[in-house]
């Protein structure tokens, strides 16, 4: 994980209907000092190929999400699944 953490810019827009996990993968993806950039570089070691754009959304929870990728992003983020579907 990165060593140094740097200031995230907050969502600016509201957040969507697409999916239930978002908003959650967000914020423990900002409590762990991650940025976006360091969950997509380890998508694509999984051979999930995302963009900065695409994961932007799902956050934003304004993309649908596939299981494979929640699982994957649940494995980057070290934490269970169920930990991204719930408040």
């Amino acid at each position: 994980m990165p060593s140094e953490v740097k200031r995230m810019r907050k969502r600016a827009l509201p957040l969507g209907d697409k999916n239930i996990a978002g908003h959650r993968i967000e914020q423990i993806r900002m409590e762990k000092g991650l940025k976006q950039k360091y969950i997509i570089e380890r998508m694509h070691i999984r051979g999930i190929p995302i963009s900065i754009s695409t994961f932007s959304k799902i956050e934003g929870q304004v993309r649908l999400l596939c299981d494979y990728e929640l699982a994957a992003i649940a494995e980057i983020l070290e934490v269970p699944v169920s930990a991204l579907l719930t408040d």
